[in-house]
């Protein structure tokens, strides 16, 4: 029988997890508009995204600019984050999934939680829960045999969160599966095979009830944001 842990364990667990935005979109069906300067609650959308990321528990966050990445330096506050230019933006999500997962080589990070820049109604509530599921599997067995386990254990995780059962946003890659999900991210499918191919290692998180899996795609969609 193993027991969860919360409080220091988890806490130093989830200290291991890179937050990755996925920020590089150029709004193609929105005419031109790049997601990431979408205006929500008076900012630019990528802050509200960043916020998510940092209040769910990610400390460092890496975000993958594309589309007009001047502007958004200039004009989103973006403290602390590590910014990653994407030069291949317009060969879609595959191409900025790979940039970020390249630019965490030689981190600390042992495992990274991907997020979209177009998902607003997905926040902190989200982050959390996914990053609580993996920091369940990775102190939930007693401490003489963490030391042992736990490196490998981090680098091996998968954990998605689902919307009524539906695989979404956030998902959390341990680091063993970096190279496969760079290698597999192609186009605007980004780590959809991945997952599909290793679906009986993911663990699946419900986050129907804490947030709303949307996209910010056409100008129907611009609706939603406030």
């Amino acid at each position: 029988m193993t027991t969860r842990r919360t409080g220091p364990d988890a806490e130093r667990v989830t200290g291991q997890v890179a937050g990755l935005l996925l920020a590089a979109g150029g709004g193609r069906r929105l005419g031109g508009r790049p997601k990431a300067l979408l205006t929500h609650r008076g900012r630019p959308l990528v802050e509200h995204a960043v916020r998510a990321l940092r209040a769910g528990g990610c400390e460092r966050v890496h975000v993958v600019l594309g589309a007009r990445a001047d502007d958004v330096r200039a004009r989103a506050e973006l403290p602390d984050c590590v910014l990653v230019d994407n030069p291949d933006w317009e060969r879609g999500m595959g191409s900025s999934l790979r940039a970020g997962l390249a630019s965490l080589a030689g981190t600390e990070a042992r495992a990274v939680l991907v997020l979209l820049v177009d998902q607003p109604g997905i926040g902190p509530q989200a982050v959390a829960r996914v990053l609580a599921a993996y920091a369940a599997r990775e102190t939930g067995y007693p401490r003489d045999a963490r030391s042992a386990r736990e490196g490998q254990e981090a680098r091996n995780s998968l954990v998605s969160a689902t919307y009524a059962g539906v695989r979404g946003h956030p998902v959390l890659f341990g680091a063993a599966h970096w190279a496969g999900v760079a290698a597999a991210a192609t186009g605007d499918r980004g780590a959809r095979a991945y997952l599909k191919e290793h679906a009986d290692a993911v663990a699946l998180v419900e986050c129907g009830d804490v947030a709303e899996a949307y996209d910010i795609d056409t100008e129907e969609d611009l609706s939603r944001l406030g």
